[in-house]
């Protein structure tokens, strides 16, 4: 019986087109695509591959993170 998470990804458009992807919740867990569609896909699969080593190593599996939206002057 598998189970589900979910976890916050941030998108980040590139200069020369596509987007780039983290999770936060798991450092070091990034990809990128073309289209946003194919960066989420992308990213779903990272972070699959990501938890998968960690079970393996017997790692423990971190939660989501709790992101907030800050305003600074500039």
């Amino acid at each position: 019986m598998s189970t589900s998470r979910e976890y916050e990804v941030a998108l980040t458009p590139e200069a020369a087109g596509g987007f780039s992807v983290t999770a936060p919740a798991l450092p070091g867990c990034m990809s990128q695509g073309g289209t946003r569609e194919e960066t989420v896909s992308m990213i779903r699969e990272a972070i699959e591959l990501y938890i998968e080593s960690l079970v393996a190593h017997g790692d423990p599996i971190p939660g989501p993170v709790e992101i907030e939206r800050v305003t600074v002057a500039t």
